[in-house]
């Protein structure tokens, strides 16, 4: 539990250095498509890490959930390339933005956020046939916190919509 605050202190140390707090100047949308990019690369590469470090699977869970949760973050990966799809749309458009291109993406992103919580949904029954009941719950809480620091990065890059 100790590496999970001690990861989530220095992720969050990051987040806040990288982030240019509610940045209200027009993005490009190459600007954004690069920053999407690296962020993602960066926590694909460190979730696994962080995870193994935080859930202590025996050589048998480790074997049965490894497969069960690269096909989660599969699924989980789908939706956010949707999400980022809206974020392009909207760094592509945010100048010339409508009232109806503004109502669009946001029930674009509502119903990527109700995908999500469904793939979550999804795959509580599948991990906890791989692994015990609280090393399912702590993955799930240490996955929700990665994603919720990535929410919150990108929440932070995305300048607000004008009136």
């Amino acid at each position: 539990m100790k590496k999970l605050i001690l990861v989530t202190i220095g992720l969050s140390a990051l987040l806040i250095l990288s982030m240019s707090c509610l940045a209200q100047a027009p993005t490009s949308t190459a600007g954004i498509e690069k920053d999407l990019d690296l962020m993602r690369r960066d926590l694909r590469s460190e979730k696994k890490q962080i995870l193994a470090m935080n859930v202590s699977f025996t050589a048998d869970e480790a074997t049965r959930f490894w497969p069960v949760y690269d096909a989660y973050a599969k699924e989980m990966t789908a939706n956010y390339d949707n999400f980022y799809g809206v974020i392009k749309d909207y760094a592509a458009h945010q100048t010339t933005l409508t009232d109806a291109q503004a109502l669009s993406m946001i029930k674009r992103w509502n119903d990527i956020q109700i995908d999500l919580a469904k793939t979550r949904g999804k795959y509580i029954p599948l991990i906890e046939k791989v692994v015990p009941g609280r090393k399912a719950a702590l993955f799930f809480q240490i996955d929700r916190r990665l994603y919720a620091l990535m929410d919150l990065q990108i929440a932070s890059e995305i300048p607000l919509v004008t009136q």
